[in-house]
């Protein structure tokens, strides 16, 4: 059984924009992964500056992966990251499974692959037995044995509706290997609720001890507003510029202005919600000038073919394209 045991406190998961890294696979009946492509979207990721990279998260399709298919992403985004003399990226890296002894398995594992953190969903196979004390416990044991800190992502859709409430995080945020959630529900009172309890985060100097991060970009605002240090957002694939624009003006203390940057993002963003992973893929491969073939989904994940869907969606992305090439050219002169 898990319990809040003493150690020296964990890293602190840094602050800012992290983007769960979409992974892309050949257009061929195996569906092995493209590596070529894929070192070349990780490339461009770490390029726009963000502050860290997240593979087989749900955007990455993790539940679709291979344990060797992971740590190998694992290894050459670290790879990446250093040839592009930034060897101290954080990358973390969904350690899941059905059994509290597989995912420790799993953090160890992808520590040895290179990987800073682990986001971790709680295993729901046996959710009708789970109730808060047992997956209190489940969190507390892996945070115990892990080699690398815990960032709880609660995700209810993905997990047969089990969440991790506020009371629970008031538990599991005191250990010192549970450094933060990632909050896919759209809990924006959680984020205030642990900022009332563990601290609001206020700038890049300040680490913390556990902290509240957005699961989508179209609430950073008011998550970093009511103490939240961040998200991790798939939007990012595609638009880093302007999420990270958002966040740098909110910590230089233009509200206003990071406000209404956020409104724009949120007309985007609803695009990305709503056309799943294989909507994401297609216009992040659509946008970005992949071959249509390398967005598909591994099977069964149908592929995003209704146009309709696609003429919706390339309309959805209007107001963030405008404002990330206004952003790359501001940087370009």
């Amino acid at each position: 059984m898990g319990s809040l045991a003493p150690r020296q406190p964990a890293r602190a998961f840094p602050p800012g924009i992290h983007v769960p890294s979409l992974t892309w696979f050949k257009d061929d009946d195996a569906q092995t992964i493209d590596w070529s492509l894929q070192e070349s979207h990780v490339k461009f990721l770490i390029e726009a500056g963000l502050h860290g990279i997240v593979i087989a998260g749900t955007n990455g399709e993790a539940a679709a992966l291979s344990s060797e298919e992971k740590y190998e992403l694992v290894r050459r985004t670290r790879q990446i990251a250093s040839s592009l003399g930034k060897p101290d990226l954080p990358v973390t890296v969904g350690c899941n499974g059905g059994c509290t002894r597989a995912v420790i398995k799993d953090t160890v594992a992808a520590a040895a692959a290179g990987a800073d953190f682990a986001l971790t969903l709680v295993p729901s196979y046996f959710h009708f037995a789970l109730d808060d004390a047992a997956i209190n416990e489940f969190f507390l044991e892996v945070a115990d044995k892990s080699p690398v800190p815990i960032v709880i992502y609660n995700f209810p859709g993905v997990v047969s509706g089990l969440d991790v409430n506020s009371e629970m995080l008031d538990v599991l945020g005191q250990h010192p290997n549970i450094v933060g959630v990632k909050l896919t529900c759209g809990g924006i009172a959680k984020v205030a609720r642990v900022s009332a309890k563990f601290g609001a985060f206020q700038d890049e100097s300040e680490t913390g001890e556990f902290r509240a991060l957005a699961g989508q970009s179209d609430w950073l605002v008011p998550a970093l507003d009511v103490g939240g240090s961040g998200c991790i957002t798939g939007l990012a694939n595609l638009f880093p510029k302007a999420c990270l624009e958002m966040y740098e003006l909110w910590l230089a203390g233009k509200s206003k202005e990071a406000n209404k940057l956020q409104i724009e993002v949120s007309k985007t963003e609803i695009g990305f919600g709503r056309a799943g992973i294989n909507g994401t893929k297609w216009i992040v491969a659509h946008l970005r000038g992949y071959s249509e073939g390398s967005s598909h989904c591994r099977r069964p994940y149908p592929k995003f073919r209704d146009d309709k869907k696609k003429a919706w969606l390339l309309e959805k992305m209007t107001p963030c394209t405008a404002i990330e090439n206004t952003l790359l050219k501001r940087v370009g002169s």
